[in-house]
């Protein structure tokens, strides 16, 4: 008995080991950036795929590995999931974690892992380590010890990209009704910058469900609003706080990744305390023009922020110490996109309807669906009553009840809206006549009936890829 759980140990151990060894904890300049995710897609090339969505002020590519059974295929009713790393240039944690979780994903699906395996069968799951890569290579001159706070911190024009995205909550206070994909001025190309530029194309050419953003210089997991609705300024956890109507959403969504981290969820690190390690953004100091309140405002995505290390640029001696505290959080927090409800929208003809929106009684943030008409919309469980409706169409309404295990399936079929023609208006008298009994015997097995079918297993290309 003893040696057979010596050899399970041995076993064990040589496995670590080998784990271990795939994954690269090194600092990662641009060219051994590219090469580490060149190397993924080189080891996974049936679930990889690698692509730019432009380039950086000083040319350098803002590369995005895809991790997907289907690499470069939207599957109908499969979630889009986004990381992205190194905003500011000169907090580096994230860019090495998510090199490192990219290794790690490829490694386990090898390996046959049942859990990294459905992971990667059921999601879409897009990492895009550097957002700034101008500002790391300033940043990486120095090195950890003599890396200074804003030294690399903004992109090689000296702008911080956090601070750069067009802020809609102005834009959202003149608009009535309207909670959710607010419009772009005509000009807000001109306004942002090339890395910005690129961000945004993205998000409009993907249909992401949720997403984080990797920072440093604090551990805290940071959600919306991080623009407050009064001037504050920067200090410790303070009790006004800036809330989405999905605010106990996105609370859970910190206490995810928070209590899934090594040691995050004490609230007492960096000097600093945050319970449960998780803030309001505006609860913390108020930022306009910010990332993740314009993924809210603008797109279908539920972002936050996580502030992953008190050092911003932590010496390479760390790096696997802060791998293993994250590994769990950053796998915990992709598995979120399948909570809530899904679903397609269907027009009388089985097609899907594009741009149908998806309203929930009682939280005032719609979605839309996406190209093909399949939408996502994350909930907490509970009972509701949803809503679809699309431009020439009936809306329909359909109660539903939402787990915390997986999303509830909820589908839609709409009918053409019926307007009324000349004729019928001129004799409204016949037509009262005419529908008394027909439409009560008729009427409701014909209209309400729904026809036997069975959706198929599409895989369509994302538009525009």
């Amino acid at each position: 008995m003893l040696a057979r759980t010596i050899g399970v140990l041995w076993r064990l151990a040589l496995l670590t080991v080998a784990l271990t060894a795939a994954l690269d904890f090194q600092h990662h300049r641009y060219d051994a950036l590219v090469e580490a995710l060149l190397g993924v897609q080189r080891d996974c090339p049936f679930i990889s795929r690698l692509y730019s969505i432009g380039r950086s002020q000083q040319g350098r590519h803002l590369y995005v590995l895809e991790l997907s059974d289907y690499p470069g295929v939207h599957e109908l009713l499969e979630p889009e999931f986004k990381y992205i790393g190194n905003m500011h240039g000169n907090e580096v944690l994230g860019r090495e974690l998510l090199i490192q979780l990219a290794q790690y994903l490829c490694e386990e699906y090898k390996r046959r892992n049942p859990r990294i395996t459905s992971l990667i069968h059921k999601t879409r799951i897009h990492i895009l380590p550097t957002m700034n890569p101008d500002g790391y290579e300033v940043a990486a001159e120095q090195g950890p010890e003599m890396n200074y706070y804003l030294s690399g911190r903004a992109n090689a024009r000296g702008v911080d990209l956090n601070r750069n995205f067009p802020d809609l909550h102005l834009a959202m206070q003149k608009l009535e009704g309207r909670n959710h994909h607010i419009a772009l001025t005509d000009n807000w190309q001109q306004q942002v910058e090339v890395e910005t530029f690129a961000v945004i194309n993205w998000m409009q050419s993907y249909n992401f469900v949720l997403s984080a953003n990797l920072h440093g210089g604090a551990v805290v997991a940071n959600y919306p609003f991080d623009k407050a609705q009064a001037h504050v300024g920067r200090g410790n956890y303070r009790a006004d706080v800036s809330s989405t109507p999905d605010h106990e959403l996105f609370q859970k969504l910190a206490r995810v990744y928070s209590y899934a981290h090594g040691w995050m969820h004490s609230g007492t690190n960096c000097g600093d305390y945050f319970p449960e390690g998780i803030t309001n953004g505006a609860s913390w100091y108020s930022l306009a023009k910010g990332m993740q309140d314009f993924n809210y405002l603008h797109t279908n995505c539920f972002e936050i922020t996580l502030e992953l290390s008190c050092q911003k640029f932590p010496p390479q001696s760390v790096l696997q110490r802060e791998w293993y505290g994250n590994r769990e959080a950053l796998l915990a927090y992709i598995e979120e996109v399948h909570k809530g409800i899904k679903g397609m929208v269907f027009d009388e003809n089985n097609n899907g309807i594009p741009d149908a929106v998806i309203s929930v009684f009682g939280i005032n943030h719609d979605v839309t669906t996406g190209s093909d008409g399949d939408y996502f919309r994350l909930l907490l469980p509970g009972k509701y009553i949803v809503t679809a409706s699309a431009q020439g169409y009936e809306s329909q309404a359909a109660h539903v009840s939402v787990n915390g295990n997986q999303s509830t399936r909820l589908d839609f079929r709409l009918v053409p809206k019926v307007v009324p023609s000349a004729t019928t208006s001129a004799f409204p008298l016949q037509l009262n006549v005419t529908n008394r009994v027909p439409l009560r015997r008729v009427g409701p097995r014909a209209i309400g009936r729904r026809p036997p079918w069975e959706h198929p297993h599409q895989r369509l290309k994302q538009h525009g890829q």
